[in-house]
């Protein structure tokens, strides 16, 4: 450990267990790490493997009743956190040990200004005034990059962006210097371009300011991008640790490998199958012998099933590394050799869905004044029979508006859309159960798209009752195949939506979606709030069920990883308007509007973890997009894109560029393309 920065935070056989139902749930299993001043630790593992309660557990969020035990010591600067009473604990919450949340909307006030609730933290901890705290809290939110920062001091949540929500979060958590920051999944729900920035503003602030930063996330591209350390958390155990340029190099844990293997590519635009961690991640409940992994491991050997693999260093790779495998270093976890998707696409010339200068625009009021958002403004895309096409693009681009406008879940108010060759009136609502049974979506959240107080089993048959004449023996007969086909048991239909995991209610409503036969399913985000290893599971079931029956896809998506392995053509949309389309392969190896470039670029750490190559710290260059998506209320002039274009010239400024067509259908709307 020499030559290491020093210790601000040290965690010794930290241990949390829940009691439920009379089982006792081991969250955390006896873990221990260090956090450095100036480094990045990462703690990784897919839901359920105790990383979010591991953060609550060192903040002492968790509550200290009956039910809940928590062990170890977590040792700030020699002092043991475990053993201060509450009130001791609070004077350090904030002030020397601070925490960014997932979710900014629910974590901040929605009736307190921004200045309100930053300057509430430098008040509970420093005797200084309101208006010194006042001024500080204009100083911290100019820090983290939020423009017009005294302005913004007295917005409320609602009236933020996702991305300044999250800055917000950081500046509150900033605001009295605190020695050892925790962030629980601070990028999840943002955009590329915005978690860039974030993670950009923090490697700034974090060494700016001398702190130890514990980043808790799944998304192994942020690790790859962003963290000078790594532990791999499974089931409540560490199952690997290592520094992050010999991690990923050389993983060493068979769940690590798989990992690593289950995360699509954003660079080849060649058409893959995910590659998938077998079973379901373990509850430990302490019954268990031997590996806590071994049910799911394709190295398992029987010595595994007996005896609990000890956390031991792990190869000469020349770094610090351990992992808690029988036969780490003895052989690797290659996955299968054949990984190409079995997916005709005849490449037909007439679209399947035509849509045609979509628009959809909601009168809305500013400053008392009336106004008109323009939330898609002439957005023409086509769907061809038994492909997938992409649509991407930031949150307010108006990718999710284009899909319930599609589908009639939304008035537009111009334009026109064709499915099979018959026009559909999408500015009624009124008249589109033929649409419905043609037409289906999967939505982003699968809990919120079920009725909690249905069983699954009449939730997938609801459409049969509505558009087919089967009888109820059919309906049932048709409702246990829907639940085979996705692969849940039949038996499942009697059980509730609260009763299964993300992944397996996102199955639900993919087999609700096809119990009527449908020619094109809209997936709304489908995939972003999974795991890698449940993602994979999904999207290699929408390419298997595609293959078979010849469905198309309208994917709508963030997660530019995804789009390259999966979709076979894709439309990027910017300010409700299409400013690039084009087959996958064409897109990502030769963008030609400077918005396309810089989304791919954005993408955090694809292709480090494509190539296993890392850049060294602090050499990575600028490759995000700077700063937001303008406002609906008042778009830019010209091109939209032109405040944030770095070949913007003063055409761009006062004239907006039409979308032309190029060779092969490529599609592009810019005055000085990129070569």
């Amino acid at each position: 450990m020499t030559g290491r920065a020093d210790v601000a935070l040290k965690v010794e056989d930290l241990r949390v267990s829940f009691d439920a139902g009379g089982l006792t749930v081991r969250a955390v299993d006896g873990i221990s790490f260090e956090a450095r001043r100036g480094e990045t630790l990462a703690l990784v593992g897919e839901s359920g493997c105790g990383k979010s309660t591991t953060a609550l557990a060192l903040m002492r969020l968790l509550p200290e009743r009956r039910g809940c035990t928590i062990g170890g010591r977590v040792m700030l600067d020699g002092e043991d956190l475990m053993a201060l009473p509450q009130r001791a604990m609070r004077r350090i919450r904030g002030r020397r040990m601070a925490m960014i949340f997932q979710e900014p909307m629910t974590s901040l006030n929605p009736v307190l200004t921004v200045r309100q609730q930053i300057a509430e933290t430098i008040l509970a901890h420093e005797r200084v005034s309101r208006h010194a705290a006042a001024e500080r809290t204009v100083s911290l939110l100019n820090e983290v990059g939020i423009p017009e920062p005294a302005a913004r001091a007295e917005a409320y949540p609602h009236q933020l962006s996702g991305g300044m929500r999250q800055r917000v979060m950081i500046a509150a958590a900033l605001a009295c210097g605190p020695e050892v920051l925790v962030a629980d999944e601070p990028t999840t729900a943002l955009d590329v371009t915005i978690q860039a920035q974030i993670l950009d503003l923090l490697r700034t602030l974090m060494e700016r300011h001398g702190m130890a930063l514990i980043l808790i996330t799944h998304d192994l591209g942020v690790v790859a991008d962003f963290a000078d350390r790594v532990a791999v958390m499974y089931a409540g155990r560490i199952a690997e640790e290592a520094d992050v340029a010999p991690f990923f190099a050389r993983p060493s844990h068979p769940y690590s490998q798989g990992l690593l293997l289950a995360r699509p590519s954003a660079t080849s635009g060649e058409l893959r199958r995910f590659i998938e961690i077998p079973g379901r991640a373990a509850r430990n409940s302490g019954a268990a012998r031997g590996c806590l992994f071994a049910s799911r491991c394709p190295l398992v050997v029987e010595r595994c099933s007996v005896e609990a693999p000890p956390l031991a260093p792990a190869g000469e790779d020349g770094g610090w590394h351990n992992a808690a495998c029988h036969r780490a270093g003895e052989e690797a976890w290659s996955g299968p050799t054949d990984t190409t998707l079995r997916r005709t696409w005849m490449g037909a010339e007439a679209p399947l869905l035509a849509v045609r200068d979509l628009a959809v625009h909601y009168p809305a009021r500013r400053g008392g004044e009336r106004t008109v958002i323009k939330a898609v403004d002439g957005a023409s895309i086509d769907v061809l029979p038994g492909e997938t096409h992409a649509l991407v693009g930031e949150s307010g681009c108006g990718k999710s508006t284009v899909a319930r406008a599609v589908l009639g879940l939304t008035a537009a108010t111009g334009g026109s859309v064709s499915v099979g060759g018959n026009a559909v009136d999408v500015t009624d609502q009124s008249g589109l159960t033929g649409l419905r049974r043609t037409c289906q979506i999967v939505f982003q959240d699968p809990f919120a798209s079920l009725n909690a107080r249905l069983r699954i089993g009449a939730s997938i048959g609801e459409p049969l009752e509505n558009f087919t004449t089967l009888d109820s023996r059919a309906r049932r007969e048709r409702v246990s195949a829907l639940l085979e086909r996705v692969g849940l048991s039949a038996d499942r239909a009697a059980d509730y939506p609260h009763q299964f995991s993300g992944g397996q209610r996102q199955r639900i409503c993919i087999a609700r979606a096809l119990a009527v036969e449908p020619r094109l399913i809209v997936c709304d985000e489908p995939v972003s709030a999974l795991d890698v290893s449940i993602q994979a599971q999904i999207l290699n079931l929408l390419a298997d069920i595609q293959a078979e029956t010849g469905v198309s896809l309208l994917f709508i998506t963030h997660d530019l990883a995804v789009v390259g392995s999966f979709a076979h053509r894709v439309s990027v949309m910017y300010l409700g308007r299409i400013v690039e389309s084009g087959t996958v392969s064409e897109i990502f190896l030769r963008p030609r509007h400077p918005y396309t470039s810089l989304l791919l670029r954005s993408a955090p750490g694809a292709n480090a973890v494509a190539e296993g190559m890392l850049s060294p710290r602090g050499s990575r260059p600028v490759r995000t997009v700077g700063g937001e998506l303008p406002s609906p209320f008042s778009p830019p002039p010209g091109c939209a894109f032109h405040p944030r274009c770095p070949r913007a010239t003063e055409l761009c400024r006062r004239q907006r560029p039409e979308l032309v067509s190029g060779p092969s259908g490529r599609q592009f709307a810019c005055h000085h393309p990129l070569d």
